[in-house]
């Protein structure tokens, strides 16, 4: 009996553990808000890293992540940041890239390294440039 709670101990721990990590490297620097609507016209809310640089903002993603590919499809989205809620449009930057996963890398430290780890190399990754949309 012993040996069966170690067999089953052990991994439920080790998730734990993995849990734990995964929410400290991912929540414990500034994380916004990016509401988009799913094709049922359902909002989804995604956490997401974001940076700074040469007066824009940039979101880095992944093609074929949800929350890109509702981006792309719906032009128009919900961004909240620091309890500010405003509408953007956005542009993706090839060029600019590099530079923001040296920013990300410099503000999300070793989060940044630890999704980069456990998820692949950025080089598939695109910088998303976002532009603030004017009310009408």
């Amino acid at each position: 009996m012993k040996y069966v709670l170690w067999l089953v101990g052990v991994p439920v721990a080790l998730v734990a553990i993995f849990g734990i990590v995964q929410t400290a490297a991912s929540e414990r620097v500034e994380v916004i808000q990016l509401h988009t609507t799913n094709p049922a016209g359902a909002e989804k809310i995604t956490r997401l890293w974001i940076v700074d640089h040469e007066g824009f903002q940039y979101l880095r993603g992944e093609q074929g992540s949800g929350w890109f590919t509702r981006i792309h499809d719906n032009g128009e989205f919900l961004l909240t940041r620091q309890g500010t809620t405003e509408s953007y449009n956005f542009e993706i930057k090839p060029d600019k890239i590099g530079i923001i996963n040296q920013l990300m890398q410099q503000k999300y430290t070793w989060g940044d390294t630890f999704f980069e780890t456990m998820l692949g190399s950025r080089e598939q990754s695109k910088a998303i440039e976002l532009h603030p949309v004017s009310p009408q």
